[in-house]
């Protein structure tokens, strides 16, 4: 088996939802010249050997759909330790995980997916529906006052480097239309980065009328975007999965578009494609 360092993980249960998260693996691996690892995973060690032959029975059926066969790990584990353990495990770019939105009681909604998330080190790329293009042409860059704001620009970047995006820099605006002046200071820095690498971009005020992560997916849904870029809270608390925190409606948008999911860290870019510097 070739190697699976940079492959991009898919957590696959045999879903509709994990075929979903699979076409848009394939599409990304063509442009980003990397391979795929699917990952399913069980409650007993015992059965193990017996999913992993049902899993090559699968890789085949999916390199006859979409001409790539990808590569799989079967583990026994749950989905909220062991998707981000084989992920920096493998030293994976990019995990592209399904998920079903805020509705019903599927295993993995708008709140476990971003249980699932915090605490990586390598961005997820949460999806609903097969991907609508090959290319990703309007990324949606919320801009708050959080000083995290900053490391999503790295990914900005990088996305950049292999389609043709535009950068929609949606700013937070206060009830009087004001930028709070932290806010300021990050769209100040996000405009320098982007014009010193020659990224296009435009910066449009939210209007203060909603949440602004509701405002955010309007603002995508307005602009028809093919990518949402957002950042986890900070050491985000267990109340905030039960309260609902507002990146967990942002990942299951009503509007089913990708959201790409990074959480804070000090060490960007460790892997990866080069250097973003």
């Amino acid at each position: 088996m070739e190697t699976l360092n940079h492959s991009i993980l898919v957590p696959y249960d045999f879903t509709e939802i994990a075929m979903n998260a699979i076409a848009h693996a394939v599409s990304l691996a063509k442009v980003l010249d990397t391979n795929i690892t699917l990952l399913h995973i069980v409650k007993k060690e015992a059965e193990i050997v017996e999913m992993e032959q049902q899993m090559k029975e699968e890789a085949l059926k999916i390199n006859e759909t979409h001409n790539t066969l990808p590569n799989f790990v079967v583990r026994e584990g749950s989905i909220f330790r062991t998707i981000t353990q084989v992920a920096h495990e493998l030293d994976c770019v990019l995990v592209v995980m399904g998920t079903h939105g805020m509705k019903g009681l599927q295993k993995l909604t708008g709140s476990w997916a971003l249980k699932v998330i915090v605490g990586s080190k390598i961005p997820f790329l949460v999806v609903q529906d097969p991907p609508r293009t090959t290319d990703v042409k309007k990324i949606v860059f919320p801009v708050d006052f959080k000083s995290e704001n900053k490391e999503k620009l790295k990914w900005a970047q990088f996305m950049t480097k292999y389609f043709t995006s535009k950068i929609l820099l949606f700013s937070a605006t206060s009830k009087e239309g004001v930028v709070d002046p932290r806010t300021k200071a990050n769209l100040v820095f996000c405009k320098s980065f982007l014009e010193e690498r020659k990224i296009d971009y435009e910066l449009v005020l939210s209007k203060n009328v909603a949440s602004f992560s509701q405002e955010t997916l309007d603002f995508a849904e307005s602009r028809d975007a093919d990518l949402i870029i957002i950042m986890t809270t900070r050491d985000i608390a267990f109340h905030d999965y039960v309260l609902g925190a507002q990146e967990q409606y942002i990942i299951a948008n009503s509007a089913k578009i990708p959201v790409m999911v990074i959480n804070p860290r000090t060490d960007l870019m460790k892997y990866g494609y080069g250097n973003f510097g």
